[in-house]
C-alpha cells in the first residue's frame, strides 16, 4: 500500500474510533485475524484472541449502553480521555516504528478526527436526550454502528472515495457541533437566570 492508501486508512480508524473505539478494535481484528486485509505490522496485535475476546466484551456492553437515554452520555463524557488517545494511537500504529515522521503525521490526525467525531456525537446525542422518546436515540446510536464498519471498509477499499466522504462528514460535525454548543449555552443562560430570579426572590 502507498502513503496515500495508509493515510486513508488511518484516518478510518481515527475518525471512526471517536464514535465506536471498541467496534473499530474488534472489526480491525477479526479482518485482520479472518485474512480479509493484511493489517499492518504495528496493527497485528488487534487479531490476537486475546484483545478479540476483550474488545468483543466492550463491543457488547457499549452496544447496549449506547442505546439508553443519559447511560450514553455519562459513557461519551467518561471515555473522552480513552477514544481520543486511542484513536491517535491505531491511526499511528498502521505506519509503525519504522516511519517515524509519518506516524507522528498519523497520530496527529487520528487524534484530531477523533476529537472531532466524539465532540460531535457527545453534543448530538445530549441534545437528543432532551427527548422524551427512546426512538430517536436508538436510532441514532444504529445510524453510528453502521457508520463505523462502512467508513472502515472505505478507507480500506476506496480511499480516495473515503477521503471525500470524510470531508463532508467532518464539514457536517463541525457544524452540529457549532450549533448544539450555541443551544446549550443558551439553555445555561437560561437555568443560570432563573437561579438568579429565584435567589432574588427568596432574599429577605
Amino acid at each position: 500500500m502507498d502513503t496515500s492508501h495508509l493515510l486513508a486508512i488511518a484516518a478510518g480508524l481515527g475518525w471512526a474510533s471517536g464514535l465506536r473505539l471498541y467496534l473499530v478494535i474488534f472489526l480491525t481484528g477479526i479482518a485482520g485475524f479472518l485474512g480479509w486485509v493484511d493489517l499492518p505490522t504495528g496493527l497485528k496485535v488487534l487479531q490476537h484472541p486475546a484483545m478479540l475476546g476483550g474488545s468483543g466484551l466492550m463491543l457488547f456492553m457499549e452496544f447496549f449502553a449506547d442505546k439508553i437515554p443519559g447511560i450514553d452520555t455519562l459513557w461519551d463524557v467518561v471515555h473522552t480521555v480513552v477514544r481520543i488517545p486511542a484513536g491517535a494511537a491505531l491511526a499511528a500504529s498502521v505506519f509503525g516504528a519504522d516511519q517515524g515522521t509519518w506516524a507522528m503525521v498519523a497520530a496527529l490526525l487520528g487524534g484530531t478526527l477523533a476529537a472531532t467525531s466524539h465532540v460531535a456525537k457527545t453534543t448530538t446525542r445530549a441534545a437528543v436526550n432532551t427527548s422524551p422518546e427512546p426512538f430517536s436515540n436508538i436510532g441514532m446510536s444504529l445510524v453510528g454502528d453502521a457508520a463505523v464498519p462502512a467508513a472502515l471498509w472505505m478507507s480500506w477499499m476506496h480511499p480516495m472515495a473515503f477521503f471525500a466522504v470524510l470531508a463532508v462528514a467532518l464539514v457536517v460535525m463541525i457544524v452540529l457541533i457549532w450549533k448544539f454548543a450555541r443551544l446549550f449555552r443558551g439553555l445555561l443562560r437560561k437555568l443560570s437566570g432563573r437561579m438568579a430570579g429565584t435567589s432574588i426572590q427568596v432574599s429577605p
